[in-house]
């Protein structure tokens, strides 16, 4: 054990983390935001991708109601067009899991502890997505941003997981994730092992400031990891 704290029960990932790709979260953005009329090229459009990395891991939603300030029926259009624009893009290119994130998963369901995937995105957006991934047996359980009351960075979701499962313990539970708004949840839930996947100094020591306990540059060495808080 490397504590006096109880093992590790509840493994939660970021679907982010283990097989969205960036590129396909930036188009579904831009044409939620082309919906209002904000295109490529102007001023708008750069502050709204801008203010998009800088936020990453965070509920598109949110991201929207910040930057239409609180307009709640062009936020609704532009959340409207973001879901419609991932769900496509998910089925066209066929959005899946790396094999060295399958067999990862794999080896922490081989541990004993439950998988669970969180998600900062809407059931509309992923869960046809969501739900396949399961069927392959990714993971015991998938959950989107509008099931818990608030997305990353607050707790909710992980506090939903362990409802879910019947967790006794917030420490049994570890995060894994490589954005800030998603390990600042782990932090705030009181999670025993939150984990951040970084590639390079200066992300790194950006996870480590929103929380994270261990940063590593892969999900290859977290069944290790689990396994001996175990």
């Amino acid at each position: 054990m490397l504590s006096d704290a109880p093992g590790v029960s509840l493994v939660c990932c970021d679907l982010a983390t283990t097989v969205i790709d960036g590129s396909v979260m930036e188009r579904a953005f831009a044409e939620a935001i082309a919906a209002q009329g904000i295109v490529a090229g102007t001023q708008s459009y750069t502050r709204a991708m801008v203010k998009l990395d800088r936020a990453r891991g965070r509920p598109p939603v949110d991201i929207l109601r910040e930057f239409f300030a609180g307009d709640e029926a062009q936020c609704a259009v532009a959340s409207l067009a973001f879901d419609r624009s991932f769900r496509d893009a998910a089925d066209r290119f066929g959005v899946a899991a790396p094999p060295a994130i399958i067999d990862a998963l794999g080896k922490i369901a081989g541990t004993g502890a439950k998988v669970c995937l969180l998600t900062a995105l809407s059931r509309g957006a992923c869960g046809r997505l969501a739900d396949r991934l399961l069927r392959e047996g990714l993971a015991d359980l998938a959950l989107c941003a509008d099931e818990a009351p608030r997305g990353f960075p607050w707790p909710d979701l992980i506090l939903t997981a362990m409802l879910r499962f019947g967790t006794g313990d917030v420490r049994e539970v570890a995060i894994v994730a490589s954005t800030e708004s998603a390990l600042e949840a782990g932090r705030r839930a009181g999670s025993g092992l939150v984990i951040g996947l970084a590639d390079g100094a200066r992300r790194a020591a950006a996870l480590h400031r929103a929380g994270a306990t261990h940063v590593l540059d892969g999900m290859d060495a977290i069944p290790n990891l689990v396994a001996r808080v175990a």
